[in-house]
């Protein structure tokens, strides 16, 4: 009775919070946030100080700082765009504010004589230092002190903004002081930790005190995240694990191959497969021929030829007389494929059939009628795969490319698309982030797991070289001696999490520039918020070599071959994590011709900076990045949740909290044993009550 009560107070909806209405609570939904608690669970992704004020005067680029001033002159101008200009003193020194988007409001509270206080990153600008869309407000009367604590920065979405959130979250932490909250980890999983409670730990990583050390939190190292860490990766590999438990009662088709259709497809590649894809092939084959559903993941470098060996899968479940389905991210993606895979099975005989959102309706008609009567035995397509109004006719195997791209519940979702005569498909995932083994088994609980260690003779290595951003130009004319021999380049711009509209600005700034500095180059843009017609027709443009140069946030990450394309310039490489770094330079070096990659960064780097650079610089083999990564343990990208396809990670990183992972085993292990009642809320917690993928209601 107890634990229901605290249930129904824990779930109360957000709306139940001062000044939280409709509107507001349906943005808050897009961060996960329906019910009070959540907003105790939407945790910083960084700090800041903003516990003092720094003088103008002593302002340097590339820090970000608060800073108080008054302001000297205010006007509107039209350097390339309109932008709105405020320049403020304090005595010691100037400081201009720059704005794209403004209102005439803003413009009329920025005039001369007042007061403001500012925080915001400083950089150089045409008229000295600058900030671009600092937060401020204006000050009266007496001096108001500096924050008492290090300020939380959170992931946001459109319509909320850092301020309206971190006053909601004080509210929350209010009822969390009044009332507490649930711990739903027993005694006996916590007493060997010797970590802080549950509400100290929230109370803590929202509101950490100004002594608190910066570098550690930075690190997720505290012992407050610490706590939240454990919690967090021990929901995720609990759900993953009851899957798993689920899949090995479910029946599926034994797929035999009579026909020998696998061995003949084999046989007519145009080049020997490795042994590490022939190693995978036959894990793969022994799953397919039991009455239990395969759940496997083929993981491989970028390169190392993990399509074949999926195609030699679908080969055996077309030659069972079944239908196989290959998901890919992009409709790109899921055309390049497509091309690849008809190319191989039409001297077999056997139909592939593309399936896409944006096929004309006649062709999309024909294709999911040849789909539903049996004829077409491979599919190919995108999430339009498990979407209404497509049917199989007797699907047994379900490929899903890219898996970080997906997640759990998508594949699920395919999968339910295949349920016939209570058979369940076979499910083949592959993914181009290589993972070392120690952590597969936490990343993966649900799945097991396959790897092709070994890459096709005749790569040629990508060059890598890092460079500070001062060296700019050199870069460009590089660039342009490319596009002179008649090749390509990628120039890949930063991503700043917390602030959507200055990606797309740094995107469009940075293609301007681009193009005005390379009159003879044609610069092409691709960027998240552009409609997905309008990437796709920029990215066909560049592979059909009507863009020479492309200009792209990290959307590019998963794309389409282009083997002209030789060059790769990230900027703000230092921001980056390796996998992601890995996974941008593997979009060159796939034709014939010599390629390389160019890490721009911003000195001074920190320690950790220099050592990620080092080890992306230093080789190109993926799971020698991987176990560096894990050596360094970075809060960066190896580990992430778009890698693993797990559910939103909010505080672990399970490459940097390695060390947890024994415990993390050994205190699921209990919890199954003893205290199942206590995973559903866990889950609802952690990963949302609407989230299915681990059943555990």
């Amino acid at each position: 009775m107890r634990a229901a009560a605290e249930l129904n107070r824990e779930q109360r909806p957000v709306t139940a919070l001062k000044g939280v209405g409709a509107a507001l609570a349906e943005r808050l939904a897009a961060l996960g946030v329906q019910q009070v608690q959540d907003l105790l669970f939407l945790l910083p992704s960084r700090y800041e100080d903003r516990t003092s004020v720094v003088p103008l005067g002593a302002l340097t680029a590339g820090t970000r700082a608060v800073v108080e001033g008054e302001v000297q002159l205010t006007e509107v101008t039209f350097r390339r765009r309109r932008q709105l200009l405020s320049r403020i003193s304090d005595g010691s020194g100037f400081l201009t504010l720059r704005f794209f988007y403004f209102s005439g409001a803003q413009q009329q509270g920025l005039t001369r004589g007042t007061r403001i206080r500012c925080f915001g990153e400083v950089r150089r600008g045409p008229l000295g230092l600058e900030m671009v869309h600092p937060e401020y407000r204006r000050l009266f009367g007496d001096v108001e002190a500096p924050d008492e604590t290090l300020t939380p920065v959170y992931p946001i979405t459109e319509g909320i903004t850092q301020a309206r959130l971190r006053v909601l979250i004080d509210q929350a932490l209010i009822e969390l002081r009044n009332a507490g909250v649930r711990d739903w980890l027993p005694p006996e999983v916590l007493a060997p930790l010797a970590l802080p409670s549950l509400s100290e730990a929230l109370s803590y990583v929202h509101r950490p005190p100004r002594d608190a050390e910066l570098e550690v939190l930075a690190d997720g190292m505290h012992p407050a995240q610490r706590r939240l860490a454990f919690e967090e990766l021990l929901t995720h590999h609990l759900t993953l694990k009851l899957l798993r438990q689920q899949v090995q009662h479910d029946p599926a088709w034994p797929l035999a191959d009579p026909d020998q259709l696998a061995k003949r497809f084999i046989a007519g590649l145009p080049f020997p497969m490795t042994s590490a894809q022939r190693r995978v092939l036959a894990e793969i084959d022994a799953d397919l021929t039991r009455d239990r559903p395969m759940v496997r993941l083929v993981q491989g470098d970028v390169g190392c030829g993990k399509t074949v060996v999926a195609a030699a899968a679908a080969a055996r479940a077309i030659g069972s007389g079944r239908q196989a389905a290959l998901m890919a991210p992009t409709e790109l993606l899921a055309e390049q494929h497509y091309r690849n895979l008809e190319s191989w099975f039409r001297p077999l005989g056997i139909t592939t059939v593309l399936v896409t959102g944006s096929q004309p309706a006649r062709t999309r008609r024909s294709a999911l009628e040849i789909v539903a009567s049996g004829e077409g035995r491979l599919i190919v397509g995108t999430h339009a795969l498990f979407q209404e109004g497509i049917e199989f006719h007797d699907l047994a195997l379900t490929i899903v490319d890219e898996q970080h791209r997906f997640g759990v519940q998508q594949r699920l979702q395919l999968k339910e698309k295949g349920l016939k005569q209570a058979k369940h498909p076979h499910q083949l995932i592959m993914t181009a982030t290589p993972i070392p083994r120690t952590l597969a088994m936490t990343a993966y609980a649900d799945l097991d797991v396959s790897i092709i260690d070994e890459l096709p003779p005749g790569r040629t290595p990508v060059k890598t070289v890092a460079a500070p951003d001062t060296r700019r130009d050199e870069v460009v004319a590089r660039i342009h001696a490319a596009c002179a021999q008649g090749r390509q380049a990628y120039w890949v711009c930063p991503l700043i999490e917390e602030s959507e509209e200055l990606d797309y600005q740094a995107a469009e700034e940075t293609a301007a520039a681009l193009a005005e500095a390379l009159p003879d180059v044609r610069v092409g843009l691709v960027h998240g918020r552009m409609p997905p017609k309008k990437k796709e027709e920029a990215m066909l443009a560049f592979k059909a070599g009507r863009i020479q140069l492309l200009v792209a946030t990290t959307v590019i990450e998963v794309g389409v071959d282009v083997p002209n394309a030789t060059l790769m310039v990230i900027e703000n490489a230092e921001r980056m994590g390796l996998a992601q770094l890995h996974q941008l330079r593997g979009r060159v070096g796939r034709g014939s011709h010599e390629s390389s990659c160019v890490l721009l960064y911003r000195a001074p780097l920190g320690q950790l900076s220099r050592a990620r650079l080092n080890a992306i610089r230093d080789s190109n083999d993926g799971f020698v990045i991987a176990q560096r990564d894990l050596e360094l343990r970075g809060p960066g990208e190896l580990l992430g949740t778009r890698q693993t396809g797990l559910a939103h990670m909010r505080v672990a990183d399970l490459a940097r909290d390695s060390d947890l992972l024994p415990q993390v085993h050994q205190a699921a292990e209990l919890m199954l044993a003893r205290h199942r009642d206590r995973i559903a809320p866990l889950a609802a917690r952690w990963i949302g009550a609407d989230e299915r993928y681990g059943r555990v209601g």
